[in-house]
């Protein structure tokens, strides 16, 4: 499904945009579950139904396992990193998650189960860059990694842990951003 030529907006609950601030703030502050990858950036999937025009979200699920240094993704990720990544104060190797095969299958079951669809996944800015003070969009690289995938990045800006701001685009394409309502 292409969405985003018939998707004019995305409506995200209040409670579970609480629960993907939670989930961003303890990443942030070095808090891991038992199980969960010691990365200090929350990645997550959300989730829901099509009504008309609109996209529901009804469900995160905020994924524990990085497999960024697992192969065969390793070195996929070490490419991108190199060819795409702009240099920032977080060394390439400690960037670019990738979700763990067996866990994305378990949110895929979840999903199926309840009828839901994956709109995208989410992923945190946390470091402001010269002409780029909030990160609330995507970078060259979030875009290639995303590319014909006809799903939604969804970018949190964690630059202000208190004041996190979350925006959606098209296949991490900053021309195709779709306005996100919190109620």
């Amino acid at each position: 499904m292409s969405w985003r030529k018939e998707i004019d907006r995305i409506l995200l609950p209040q409670s579970i945009w609480q629960d993907v601030m939670t989930h961003c703030q303890r990443k942030v502050a070095g808090q891991f579950l038992p199980g969960e990858s010691k990365v200090n950036r929350a990645f997550g999937i959300l989730a829901g139904v099509q009504t008309g025009r609109e996209l529901h979200v009804r469900i995160v699920l905020p994924v524990k396992k990085n497999a960024r240094n697992q192969e065969p993704l390793k070195s996929f990720m070490d490419k991108m990193m190199e060819e795409h990544a702009v240099p920032s104060t977080t060394p390439l190797h400690k960037r670019g998650w990738i979700t763990d095969p067996e866990e994305f299958k378990e949110c895929l079951d979840i999903c199926n189960k309840k009828g839901f669809s994956i709109f995208g996944a989410y992923h945190i800015h946390v470091v402001p860059w010269e002409g780029d003070p909030l990160r609330d969009t995507p970078t060259r690289l979030d875009t290639l990694l995303v590319k014909n995938s006809k799903m939604f990045s969804f970018i949190i800006s964690m630059v202000d842990i208190e004041n996190p701001s979350i925006r959606s685009f098209y296949e991490g394409r900053v021309d195709q951003e779709v306005p996100i309502v919190i109620f």
